[in-house]
């Protein structure tokens, strides 16, 4: 027994199974199952919710979710070798884990999903940026999802809840900032993981708001923020040359100076001037 359930460790599932973390696939597991449900606590009350989980891997968050009281979990998986491992999580909650096997980055899992629904992964690092970027554009807003409990690269993690000014600020905090309540709620050491990574790791809990913090066109926002980061040594004036013959003009308008560089604007601004930027056009 291990703790939460009574499911054999996850040492011994691993053992068993042959799990050893592929680097090809961004896997890096965590053995220790209070440290699983603690992340899967911070995912707030998960009952009667549904939860999508990318690249589950043994299955020690999955666990966690599922001890935790969330209504079904949704677990998408590339590596065949861990399906036996989850198999036996969904024999244990029977009726409560759905495996998928295949590419997150193409699943469909709102086909499988019923409201509410919850994400909660130990990303892959090789594609846990690209997936969350996914999740903060789409097409309409609200989104599927009304909350996003995920663990990225430390680097990673602190480029989401970057503020104006800092290194870190740029896109990511930008599009996550938005649309969502962000904050890292953990932290994690390498030695946590089995194989260790070189880096720190941390948990982001981010909380879809109603609707945007200021009001902009999605697209005209992401091409605004993505020139002006692209050359963030520039002067805004230089780097958004390309987006229209007056961004002077447009610029001062939305209260910026042209003479400013990307990291020193807030969200604000930076609505604002895509604002100006679609009436413009």
């Amino acid at each position: 027994m291990s703790g939460i359930d009574d499911l054999p460790p996850l040492s011994r599932v691993i053992a068993e199974h042959g799990l050893v973390a592929r680097k090809s696939l961004g896997q890096n597991f965590l053995l220790d199952l209070n440290l699983t449900a603690k992340i899967a606590r911070q995912a707030g009350d998960l009952t009667g919710m549904d939860v999508l989980e990318i690249g589950p891997g043994p299955g020690g968050l999955t666990r966690g979710l599922l001890a935790e009281g969330a209504r079904r979990v949704l677990a998408i998986e590339k590596d065949a070798r861990c399906l036996p491992a989850l198999a036996q999580i969904s024999a244990a909650y029977p009726g409560r884990l759905q495996v998928i096997e295949g590419d997150a980055l193409k699943v469909d899992a709102l086909a499988h999903l019923t409201p509410p629904i919850a994400i909660a992964a130990n990303l892959p690092y090789n594609v846990g940026t690209e997936l969350l970027v996914r999740w903060l554009t789409p097409p309409e807003w609200p989104p599927f999802w009304s909350s996003l409990t995920l663990m990225f690269q430390r680097e990673v993690a602190e480029r989401i809840v970057a503020i104006p000014g800092s290194k870190a600020y740029g896109r990511l905090a930008l599009l996550a900032q938005w649309r969502t309540r962000a904050q890292i709620v953990l932290s994690l050491p390498p030695e946590a993981f089995t194989p260790a990574p070189k880096v720190s790791s941390a948990v982001v809990h981010l909380t879809a708001l109603p609707a945007p913090r200021f009001p902009a066109e999605p697209k005209v926002l992401e091409q605004v923020v993505a020139m002006a980061f692209n050359q963030r040594r520039k002067m805004l004036r230089a780097a958004l040359r390309g987006l229209h013959p007056d961004i002077e003009d447009l610029l001062r308008e939305s209260g910026i100076a042209p003479t400013e560089r990307a990291e020193q604007v807030p969200l604000e601004g930076f609505c604002a001037l895509a604002r100006a930027v679609a009436a413009a056009r």
